[in-house]
């Protein structure tokens, strides 16, 4: 099942895809769904083309939104580091997420805005201290994301947090894919192009820590809900890292797809004023 979030009538309404239409739900957006899963509506709700949605963030306001670091093992050595023995975690802000086909607005502040194709979780039902199984049985499903971030604001510090919290720039979706159609622990292509041009290509089977064991490693200090997302880490390929160093430009336009999951499509522009 693909369930998404949607912009309608000056707010926004969970919805079923079903081939080529998304039946409009009761809920105001997936994270609402989620948490009282009774939120629903008959198949034979109103109907909505998906190639007209306007696209929220699947899960526009989840709690907490937690990525790992340095968790593909090519990435890893792309950047010169250690392999870790626990996740490297920070956060980011629900105010820093965007819809799938949002312009990405660079920020006037930096000039070196860098992609990051991740798999990212989404939180089904509640999960505290968790067993690598119970964390499986908690994840509902899949989206898209990118953890867009900004290498200059990333570095002033030994903490990543600035570069990686800007307000609306990670796109996440386009919808949520449930875990019963691609397994707890799924090996699935990531790729991330610019302008058509390749930069990013892995597979989740690449992952240091998979899903479930991020989800059980993070519950062990929080309780994780449902609606909550877990990005989880970026493979090699990134611009900062390459030689010379590559960044967006305006007038760019990221794509950030996963296998079976969907694609985010963002022109990169300019901020004004």
């Amino acid at each position: 099942m693909r369930l998404a979030t949607i912009r309608i009538d000056g707010g926004t309404r969970a919805a079923r895809l079903v081939g080529e239409h998304a039946v409009l739900l009761s809920a105001p957006d997936v994270g609402a769904l989620l948490a009282d899963p009774d939120r629903s509506a008959p198949t034979g709700g109103p109907r909505l083309p998906v190639a007209e949605l306007d696209l929220a963030p699947v899960v526009p306001r989840p709690s907490q939104i937690f990525c790992v670091g340095l968790n593909y093992r090519a990435h890893i050595v792309e950047m010169g580091r250690e392999m870790p023995t626990t996740p490297t975690l920070f956060a980011k802000f629900p105010a820093g997420l965007l819809g799938a086909r949002d312009p990405l607005v660079l920020p006037a502040v930096s000039d070196r805005v860098d992609w990051e194709v991740e798999l990212a979780v989404v939180v089904g039902r509640p999960l505290r201290r968790g067993t690598a199984a119970e964390a499986a049985a908690a994840i509902a499903g899949y989206t898209v994301l990118n953890d867009v971030s900004m290498r200059d604001w990333q570095t002033h510090s030994t903490q990543w947090l600035p570069g990686k919290a800007f307000e609306a720039s990670t796109p996440v979706g386009p919808w949520l894919t449930t875990v019963d159609e691609v397994g707890a622990e799924p090996d699935l292509e990531v790729r991330c192009a610019v302008d058509g041009e390749v930069m990013q290509r892995a597979r989740t089977g690449d992952l240091l820590f998979g899903p479930a064991e991020t989800l059980a490693y993070i519950s062990r200090f929080t309780t994780l809900r449902p609606g909550d997302l877990v990005a989880t880490g970026t493979p090699g390929g990134v611009g900062n890292a390459r030689d010379p160093k590559v960044f967006l430009r305006p007038g760019q336009v990221l794509r950030t797809s996963i296998e079976g999951l969907g694609e985010c499509v963002n022109e990169c522009v300019k901020e004004v004023g």
